[in-house]
Order: C-alpha cells, then structure tokens, then sequence
C-alpha cells in the first residue's frame, strides 16, 4: 500500500448552481441504489434507537457517560480495555491531565494579556459567517485568534501528539487496498480560542454536526464514505473507517472545513461545570447512518434533506430526529489542562446557561492526522501564520497581522514547523 505525497494547493469544489435539483436528483438516485428506503430506515432506527436507550439509561443511573481517560495512562500505554471499547463505542473521551493546570492557567493569562496588548476589545468587529444559520445560537464568545504563544505551544506540545496519536489509533488508516493517513505523524488545523466571561446568559447552539451538509448526500466521496448505508446496509457502517475520508472535498464557501479530522477537539483554560453551558453530544458515532437514511424517508420533500443547506453546519433538530436528543449528554467537570475530544460526525451542542460562574476558556485544538488533504492545508495555514493571517478555512479578518507578541517561525519546535509545512517531518 501507498499514500500519496502531498500537493501545494487544493481545489474545493464548487456547489451545483441549482441546489434543489441536485438534491431531488441524488435523492432518487439514491433510493433507487437502496431499494427498500424503509427497510433499511428501520434497520438504523432499530439500531440507534437501541444506542439511545443504553445512554439514557447510564445518565438515569449515574454513571458516567464520557470516557474518562488520565494522561499519564495514554503516555505510559496503559489505558485499559475497557476504557478504549467505551471510546469506541461513545466516539468521546475527556483526557485528564493533558497538560498541567498551572501550565494551562498560564496559557490563559498569556492570551488575556495578548489580547489586551493588541487591544483587541476595541477593535473587535464580530463577523457571521453563517455556519450556525440554521440553528438556535447566543452571544458569540469565540475569538479569531489563532497564533498566540500559548495556542502554538499546545498544537506543538508532545503531550498533545501523543494524545492525537492515541486518539487516531480508533481509526482503521488502512482499508479498501489502500492507506488513507498515517496516524503517528501531525498536521495544524489552527483554529480559534473562546472566552466567556463569567454572568453570562447564552442560548447556546442547538444540535449539529460539521464537516459537510448536503456533501454528505450529494458528493462522489461522500457516497464512497457511506458506502454500506447508501447500499442499503447501514448495520455493516464503520464510523471508525477512515476510506475515503482524506478525499471528501465541501463545496466553497466561507465556512467549509478542508481538512479531515478524525476527533474535534478543545483544551480547557478554566474549571467547567456540566451546568455552565458545555458541549454535549450524542455519544453515538453511528447515528450518522440514520442521518443520511432520514432524508430519503417519504415525508422529506424531493428537494429538502432534512433541513440542510449549503455553507451551514448539519442541524439536527426534533422535526426530523427526535429519536436522537434524548442522548444529548454534556461533559463531566473539566479543569485547566483537561482535553476534551469527540469523532469528527458526532452531533454535538451548546447548553444553555444563565449567569456563568466563572469563566468557560477553551482552545480548539484538533486531531489533524498527516494525509495529502491534511498536509495541503496545512502548508497553506503555514504561510498564513507567517504573515499572522486567518487560516483560509475561516474568515479573513487578519487581526493578528500587525501585533506585537506574535512569535515567529524560529520559536517554533521541529514538530511545530513541520505540523504547518514548514520544514519535512
């Protein structure tokens, strides 16, 4: 088996000009290609359903849901059987520990203080840029910062590889006569930090999942990837089988994600409770394949999947998927240092909150695993960090570009340079 070497640049596809024909064109194609839609809609109903009663019934019981796995386990090798089949089976895990809550204490004074240097409350202009246009949504809290010393340190950290390792190994990298990644070695997916201060009242973000909307029906990679759902066999899908993922390409726009990730990901700045608005998530890596069969159900409209639009993330709402939200399941308590980390389709949320105590700090950190989509990208946010632009997965608002305290390429590690394409792993 091979894998290829990486290229410079990556097109990403344009959508169809007429979406709604798109839509009711592969839908028919298809149900055709399924055949009984009902039949193999009552199999991932059956399935899921099954799924949600046994996290209903955990969190009834009190035990807990999430895995909860300590760093010094991951590092040594020895986390237990146990634990690594809950992850498999959840798609979910809080990794204690990670780093220490000293060092994660100082990160968040650092940013507070690079913030403040650059004066970034005053010239903060907040952009919308539509990804959560079809759900319910509060205040935002999320920052466009994304090449500050402590966001550097972490992505470099080799606590933080090893943990990415260990989190890629869920993954079958080699299937169908090929090698879709290689799991030991990193690529940056820079991304953003959150700071929501404590009072706060928010709404949240109702139930979604990212990486691709209508793709996941309309796309040649995206059919390849749902391959057993699409023929009419959703028990025989593996959300751990990495085929096909490194080719999946979204449509442009301002919201697409152009790398493959195979857990989102973010560390804890700040002590968080489960009440304080965290992220929940159906701890059911499998509920995409009643996703996509739920679209081509009769009382779907021909051209409609449930409520999907291009350049938005995937809602998931109860309308269409009732059957689901039961399972909504928040963290545990996390503290300064803990990593938080669930499968790249696992519908996840915001809860909502009233008068935060406390702040609820994060730096989204995920696990990028190093494949030709990957490194193409990377390369790319390479020189973006370079100049202190916004990646170009994300809106070009360049904060960064003139501010003091930004480190350069020389105080990176090897590991760092070669995670953007600056130097050769």
């Amino acid at each position: 088996m091979t894998t290829a070497e990486p290229t410079r640049t990556r097109q990403a596809p344009q959508a169809p000009a007429d979406i709604a024909g798109a839509i009711r064109k592969t839908k028919a194609k298809l149900r055709e290609q399924i055949g009984d839609v009902d039949k193999a809609l009552g199999q991932a109903e059956a399935l899921i359903a099954a799924e949600v009663a046994d996290v209903v019934s955990a969190g009834e019981r009190g035990e807990q849901v999430w895995p909860v796995i300590y760093y010094q386990d991951v590092a040594a090798g020895t986390v237990s059987t146990e634990l690594i089949e809950a992850v498999r089976r959840r798609g979910c895990a809080i990794i204690k520990n990670t780093f220490p809550r000293e060092r994660a204490e100082a990160w968040d004074r650092e940013l507070v203080d690079y913030l403040d240097r650059n004066k970034f409350a005053e010239t903060y202009s907040y952009v919308d840029d539509g990804i959560f246009g079809g759900l319910a949504a509060g205040k935002p809290s999320i920052f466009p910062i994304y090449w500050s010393a402590p966001q550097l340190a972490a992505r470099q950290d080799e606590r933080m590889v090893a943990v990415r390792r260990f989190l890629n190994s869920f993954w079958k990298h080699e299937s169908e006569g090929r090698v879709w990644f290689d799991p030991n070695r990193d690529t940056a997916y820079p991304d953003r930090v959150r700071r929501r201060e404590p009072g706060t009242d928010s709404a949240g973000l109702s139930a979604h999942t990212d990486s691709g909307s209508i793709e996941r029906w309309l796309t040649p990679a995206y059919q390849k990837v749902f391959r057993h759902v699409f023929n009419g066999n959703p028990a025989d899908y593996d959300p751990w089988d990495g085929a096909y993922r490194t080719e999946v390409d979204e449509y442009e726009s301002t919201v697409m994600c152009s790398a493959f990730r195979t857990f989102q990901g973010w560390t804890a700045l700040s002590d968080m409770a489960p009440t304080e608005g965290v992220l929940h998530v159906v701890p059911i890596p499998a509920a995409m394949s009643y996703l996509l069969l739920r679209a081509l159900a009769d009382d779907v409209a021909e051209d409609d999947l449930c409520g999907a639009a291009n350049g938005q993330a995937l809602p998931v709402n109860e309308r269409w998927h009732s059957l689901l939200l039961p399972a909504l399941t928040a963290i545990p308590r996390v503290e300064p240092g803990d990593t938080v980390w669930w499968h790249g389709d696992l519908i996840h949320s915001v809860g909502a909150v009233e008068n935060q105590q406390g702040w609820g700090n994060v730096m989204y950190v995920p696990a990028s695993p190093y494949c030709e989509k990957n490194a193409a990208y990377a390369a790319a946010s390479g020189l973006a960090f370079l100049e202190g632009k916004s990646p170009s997965d994300f809106a070009a608002e360049n904060y960064e570009t003139t501010w003091t305290g930004r480190p350069a390429a020389s105080e990176l590690s090897p590991i760092g340079r070669a995670q953007l394409g600056l130097e050769q792993w």
